[in-house]
């Protein structure tokens, strides 16, 4: 969710009545010691506790899309800025002191409720902007693991072709591969791999890359511990396979390359989409909790 124009309006809503709270709080706390039971200090509490409810009322809102209540998108921005506002409404309710030990609990908690949306806001806010420069082949978060698959699939294929024109078995050579043999002079009894200059030490040093550095990273997700996963040195790798191997066959090392720049960007939406979606794990159980001991604390202190 963009904090754009769209939110222009919830922000004279939120900022209106806050600063007609903190307004109100100034002469109040000049009177005297400031109280949350008192009648101001109740006002500034039940507002705030409501606004707290109103916010959480979002999780009901998800988990039954069909309800015509509203649009999803109007809730999500409700949510943020009634939540906001909840948090100095109810900071103002006890004058900015946490009391005992079961307010103390609640106020920290609450502060942590506080910090993760604010956090969350943020991560929506850029994350999906950072994800479209960044990853051009973005693809549905479901998908990533069978298109990793693919690619893996895909990265043996290359080097299968280009294995076999090294061996000169020209039915499995790629058609680039057999257009260079051809370009070389190449007639009936002259094999692919003669016409591309290479021998069978060229195709073993092929095999040996992949098997060594690039199936084990294809193959899993995410694979930080392989050099291929930081751009520079899968740079400087696919560069000293050019080196090592004839001009014949640097575009299936350029096919590879490719195959594994799009591996490394799957890398990247997926903790990506741990981060954007992650920080819900923190944020969404200890709303519950708040909200429990908030009805808790309400009770206890008008009943003592």
């Amino acid at each position: 969710m963009r904090i754009d124009e769209t939110h222009r309006g919830w922000l004279w809503i939120t900022a209106i009545p806050l600063a007609l709270a903190i307004a109100a709080y100034v002469p109040y706390s000049l009177r005297g010691h400031v109280s949350g039971g008192s009648w101001m200090g109740l006002i500034y509490g039940s507002v705030g506790f409501a606004l707290m409810v109103l916010a959480g009322l979002l999780s009901l809102r998800k988990k039954f899309p069909i309800w015509r209540i509203g649009r999803a998108a109007t809730w999500m921005r409700g949510h943020l800025w009634l939540g906001a506002l909840s948090f100095p409404l109810i900071l103002l309710h006890g004058g900015f002191h946490l009391g005992g030990t079961l307010t103390r609990v609640l106020m920290w908690m609450f502060v942590a409720v506080f910090v993760s949306g604010i956090f969350g806001a943020v991560l929506q806010h850029y994350l999906p902007r950072i994800q479209t420069e960044r990853l051009p082949m973005e693809t549905i978060y479901e998908q990533i693991d069978r298109v990793r698959e693919q690619l893996s699939q895909e990265g043996w294929k290359i080097v299968e072709q280009a294995g076999a024109a090294l061996d000169g078995d020209v039915s499995l050579a790629s058609q680039q591969q057999r257009a260079v043999a051809a370009s070389a002079g190449a007639n009936w009894d002259v094999t692919v791999a003669s016409g591309l200059a290479a021998d069978e030490k060229v195709g073993a040093e092929l095999k040996q890359f992949y098997r060594g550095q690039v199936s084990g990273y294809l193959d899993k997700a995410g694979a930080h511990g392989s050099a291929l996963a930081e751009g520079d040195r899968s740079r400087a790798m696919f560069r000293q396979m050019r080196i090592l191997l004839p001009p014949g066959l640097h575009s299936a090392i350029d096919d590879l390359e490719n195959v594994c720049d799009e591996k490394r960007q799957l890398d990247q939406q997926s903790r990506m989409h741990r981060l954007l979606h992650g920080w819900l794990l923190v944020h969404v159980p200890l709303s519950y909790a708040v909200l429990l001991l908030g009805a808790i604390h309400a009770v206890v202190a008008l009943r003592y």
